[in-house]
């Protein structure tokens, strides 16, 4: 088989470099090679049994990039500023770090530079959001082939008189569509006798509400309390700390 070619920022990010923006960002300061030889123009392509290196530089500068974890209140969107809502980077100043964030990192205005949610949390839901300066953290949070799970504590009450059967709740689990496509196996237990644990692999738009309205349950509160192996643990609303550099997701 022929080899085909790929973009030069497209393989990086693949290797698990950098995202592609960082990619571009790099090539054009001169910072990548390919075989040793420096590829400053966007756009190169080459094959992928090339050698891709970094300068030190680009290491350096990634070094320095920081993922903060956040307890988002109701009313805050969590990407962009939309529709006159604030969004949660908002929240990332000094007087707001949790006072038991044990990372050593000093925060600086500098940090909130590039800094986007890896994942949505819609604005009327709380807990556990990723906020992130580093693309290799955003791509394992959001990119296409992500495996890693979220868990969601959601407060219910059954629309339809009684409690939910469990032939719904094994629907919950598995079997039910959004938009068209059957959503991937999910793991939904009852907490207690009005909550839920949701646990997913995927995040499709509301998709937790959606779920519950297609079974008769009405959500009352939902909260994100862990992300892969991070646990939103005794973090208060409205405060941040340092994702530190012996966690991982």
């Amino acid at each position: 088989m022929t080899e085909e070619l790929l973009r030069l920022s497209k393989r990086m990010s693949e290797l698990g470099l950098c995202s592609r923006r960082e990619a571009d960002e790099w090539i054009a300061r001169g910072w990548v090679r390919v075989d040793g030889k420096v590829v400053s123009e966007l756009g190169s392509k080459v094959y992928p049994s090339q050698r891709v290196t970094v300068e030190r530089q680009a290491a350096a500068e990634q070094s320095k990039r920081v993922t903060v974890l956040i307890n988002k209140p109701v009313g805050y969107v969590s990407g962009q500023a939309e529709d006159g809502y604030t969004p949660a980077v908002a929240l990332i100043k000094a007087e707001n770090r949790w006072a038991e964030d044990r990372s050593p990192e000093q925060f600086h205005p500098t940090q909130l530079r590039s800094l986007v949610a890896a994942g949505r949390l819609d604005i009327d839901s709380v807990g556990l959001l990723v906020l992130t300066q580093d693309g290799r953290v955003a791509k394992q949070l959001i990119g296409h082939d992500t495996d890693i799970d979220k868990e969601y504590l959601v407060r219910v009450s059954y629309t339809k008189g009684g409690t939910l059967p469990d032939s719904e709740l094994k629907k919950l689990n598995h079997g039910l569509w959004l938009d068209g496509k059957p959503l991937l196996p999910a793991k939904v237990r009852w907490q207690n006798e009005d909550q839920l644990s949701f646990t997913l692999r995927e995040g499709k738009k509301r998709q937790i509400r959606r779920m519950c309205e297609a079974v008769g349950l009405k959500v009352l509160g939902l909260k994100r309390v862990r992300i892969g192996k991070i646990k939103l643990g005794d973090l208060p609303t409205g405060q941040w700390r340092y994702l530190s550099a012996d966690e991982q997701f």
